[in-house]
């Protein structure tokens, strides 16, 4: 009698019991092995991020240590990565036999002047192209485009002609020209998708409520458009304070060098003066930080904008 009554009940405990326990062991199985997985993601991903992150500031570093070192330890044997005993004398001969102050000045004039009218115009610009159809508007474009692509060199002896017959050799003001018209047409092309991810219907609705055209731009779309117009600036900013080709060519005189061509006078036939170098390197990248902590979070946004449709 308790064969046929057993066997019935006992196989169905038996397969709850053991799938039960089979399902509640793969379970934990597979979970502890998932999680395994995933730590060893993420340390990967640790490693390679700190080796990618070492590669790119050990220079910064090395720029920094060789700019303390005293001249005798800058190529002494073996290397050493922190000097023996640290010294200002580079910063000192900076400001001291050099007009390195001038120098800094005349590239913080040209460099915000310059972006300063490259963001202007492109904000301008880019909003006709986004916002009015005219004819000729795609062949504008296109030789917006067109000019990102033909070597720089090319126009180099027609514009140096044309700067000496307007006596804009040696002069701040006639490197800021040229720069200006070097970075317009990438600055409009930028503002114009820009504009493009702001909806219409922001101007439109400002309109209706009696804003004129200009005023609706200025009140309802450019605070839209802020990291759009600090990416601009800050990209123009970076390409005048490090442009070197042009500034060597139009600028000879001492009192209109910028940094970059005060650089390249420590570079000599027989000799590189590398303690100045990276004291000068040091000095010339603090402006471009500050300017970049202070308008990081629209750089980013700038950056991002569009990524999410929204």
């Amino acid at each position: 009698m308790n064969g046929p009554v057993n066997g019935p009940v006992n196989g169905p405990v038996n397969g709850t019991v053991n799938g039960t326990v089979n399902g509640t062991v793969n379970g934990t199985v597979n979970g502890t092995v998932n999680g395994t997985m995933r730590h060893l993601a993420t340390a990967v991903k640790a490693v390679v991020l700190g080796a990618w992150l070492l590669i790119t500031l050990f220079p910064l570093y090395w720029i920094l240590v060789t700019s303390l070192k005293p001249k005798a330890e800058i190529f002494s044997m073996p290397l050493k990565y922190w000097p023996g005993e640290v010294t200002f004398e580079h910063y000192e001969e900076l400001f001291s036999f050099a007009d390195f102050g001038v120098y800094l000045m005349n590239s913080l004039i040209v460099s915000l002047v310059s972006a300063g009218v490259v963001t202007a115009v492109g904000v301008l610009g880019g909003y006709t192209l986004a916002r009015f159809a005219f004819p000729g508007r795609g062949a504008v474009m296109l030789a917006f485009l067109v000019t990102q692509m033909i070597p720089l060199f090319i126009a180099l002896g027609p514009l140096y002609l044309l700067m000496s017959d307007l006596d804009l050799l040696n002069r701040l003001s006639g490197l800021m020209l040229v720069y200006v018209a070097m970075l317009v047409p990438f600055a409009t092309i930028i503002m114009r998708g820009f504009y493009e991810r702001v909806p219409v219907a922001l101007e439109e609705a400002a309109q209706v409520d009696g804003a004129s055209r200009l005023v609706a731009m200025v009140r309802v779309v450019i605070p839209v458009m802020l990291p759009g117009i600090a990416a601009t600036f800050i990209f123009a900013f970076v390409q005048c304070w490090n442009e070197l080709f042009l500034a060597i060519t139009f600028i000879d005189s001492e009192d209109a060098k910028t940094i970059p061509v005060a650089m390249n006078s420590f570079i000599t036939q027989y000799d590189i003066d590398w303690g100045s170098m990276a004291a000068a390197t040091v000095i010339s990248v603090l402006p471009t930080l500050v300017l970049f902590a202070a308008i990081r979070r629209y750089i980013v946004e700038g950056l991002t904008a569009g990524a999410v449709k929204g």
